[in-house]
């Protein structure tokens, strides 16, 4: 009986250790996103993935045929996010430090942007995981995106007159 057992988490932790190999490195680069922190220190992004992906361990078992990768980008997600709500009261106030690319947004704006964007999730998808409506993940993510769009640009040069010289 024990070695049964014992082969069973063998096993359990073989596969999870292959599981972990395979998605951490974009499981983390999510983190990273999420948190607004800099791809070279990200201490924050880097304890919401082991807090993740320990929970994922503790279920593997009872996982029975879903994505182990699905499971964690969503306790991932919500995680990150009742965070953001209890730490800061509510979820768009907060604004870290600017260090990665996504940190003039808000947490909810990067939240959305980065589930439907990076990771691919659909509308409808991320609206029932964030109990939000379908409309307002989409005007939250247009408007995210239109952020970042006008930042990229920067401000419109001067026009100047043009000296001539006489020659």
């Amino acid at each position: 009986m024990r070695d049964r057992h014992a082969s069973r988490a063998a096993r359990r932790d073989r596969e999870f250790e292959a599981f972990v190999a395979g998605a951490a490195g974009r499981l983390l680069h999510t983190a990273t996103l999420l948190t607004a922190e800099a791809p070279d220190g990200n201490p924050r992004a880097r304890r919401l993935l082991t807090l993740s992906l320990a929970r994922t361990y503790a279920c593997w078992d009872r996982l029975r045929g879903e994505d182990p990768y699905d499971h964690t980008r969503q306790h991932l997600a919500t995680r990150f996010a009742r965070g953001a709500w209890h730490h800061h009261g509510v979820l768009g106030r907060f604004r870290p430090h600017p260090a990665g690319p996504l940190a003039p947004l808000t947490p909810q704006e990067r939240l959305i942007l980065v589930l439907r964007l990076y990771e691919g999730v659909a509308e409808q998808q991320t609206a029932a995981l964030l109990g939000l409506s379908e409309d307002r993940v989409r005007a939250v993510c247009h408007r995210a995106t239109s952020v970042l769009l006008h930042r990229a640009r920067g401000p419109a040069p001067s026009v100047t007159a043009a000296k001539v010289v006489p020659s």
